[in-house]
């Protein structure tokens, strides 16, 4: 019997053509990101870029989450990666010292 509760993070990782991962980013922003957080069961979102070529996104929700819609495909160099996690933790470090504070 399985007791694990079900996933409530997505992981989205896409690997742009040459030179148009600022374009994939724009779109994540612009249309996947607002999809995203209008969707009732997400908690939000965080984008990172790597290399010169990947856009990643991480999905919270309070349930399954919401899965981004399909970018452009003249964007993409190959088909996007999609994988379902179930959060464990998280872990904060000690907060920045502010000046004069």
């Amino acid at each position: 019997m399985n007791t694990n509760p079900p996933a409530d993070t997505l992981m989205w990782e896409a690997r742009a053509r040459p030179g148009r991962q600022e374009e994939l980013l724009d779109w994540v922003e612009q249309t996947a990101v607002p999809a995203l957080l209008a969707a009732g069961a997400c908690l939000g979102v965080s984008t990172y870029t790597g290399g010169q070529d990947r856009v990643v996104v991480i999905v919270h929700g309070t349930g399954a989450p919401p899965r981004l819609p399909d970018p452009p495909d003249d964007l993409l160099l190959r088909p996007v990666h999609q994988w379902p996690f179930r959060r464990h933790a998280t872990h904060h470090g000690p907060a920045p010292v502010t000046p004069g504070g």
